[in-house]
């Protein structure tokens, strides 16, 4: 089963897809990494790449489209103005911030604006993917539920680490403060809900060392179902 977010910010079921919890015809699977904000995300992608996967980071595809002069960052610029550029007319991505997350409204606008090519190239790349691929593609989606976006995979993995730990990690990170961290946590969907929909869930709370055995548990697991076509 997958989950999206309605109107109302409730996350909800939605009817199993043909894919979800399928492995593809026994050839190749793709995986939802997904978490709350500083929780280890992108650390937890790099590990299976290490081990085999291949790995689509849609805050990379956002870095991408946002480039200057194109269709989106032009978007971007319209709806938010000249002062969220830097010197070479790139997007601040901290000034940018310091406007959505204090705006609800305004976040939502700029995710109206951001999500839709992004998911529209990872819904391709899925496809191309199934079609001709073989192994494991990881897709790394923080807004996988919010967006709905969890239709696009078979399986999905959350990264979880205590509010605690996100806060410390955001003022470290951004130099936030306590206040600002905690907004960005509220933004998205409480850990709660992404681990009721989880297939696995890995913890960054622990040493490296830690995180990077439970990563080698699931993706054994994952090659053994591959390997029986389970």
């Amino acid at each position: 089963m997958c989950a999206r977010q309605n109107y109302q910010g409730e996350p909800v079921r939605i009817m199993q897809s043909k894919r979800a919890g399928s492995l593809c015809g026994r050839k190749a699977l793709v995986i939802g990494l997904t978490g709350g904000v500083a929780t280890g995300k992108t650390t937890v992608a790099r590990m299976f790449k290490a081990l085999g996967a291949k790995v689509l980071s849609a805050d990379e595809i956002v870095h991408e489209l946002v480039q200057p002069g194109s269709n989106v960052w032009r978007a971007v610029v319209d709806e938010f103005g000249d002062r969220i550029l830097g010197e070479d007319g790139r997007i601040d991505r901290r000034k940018l911030a310091e406007i959505v997350f204090g705006d609800r409204q305004r976040r939502l606008r700029l995710e109206a604006i951001t999500h839709p090519p992004v998911l529209e190239l990872l819904a391709a790349e899925a496809k191309r993917f199934r079609d001709t691929g073989r192994g494991v593609l990881i897709l790394e989606i923080p807004l996988l539920f919010e967006t709905a976006s969890a239709r696009l995979v078979d399986k999905v993995l959350v990264v979880t680490a205590e509010q605690e730990t996100q806060i410390r990690r955001l003022e470290k990170r951004y130099s936030l403060t306590r206040e600002e961290a905690k907004l960005r946590i509220r933004s998205q969907l409480p850990m709660s809900e992404k681990i009721r929909h989880a297939d696995w869930v890995v913890s960054t709370e622990g040493a490296l060392r830690s995180t990077r055995e439970q990563v080698e548990r699931v993706w054994t697991t994952i090659q053994k179902s591959l390997a029986q076509g389970k």
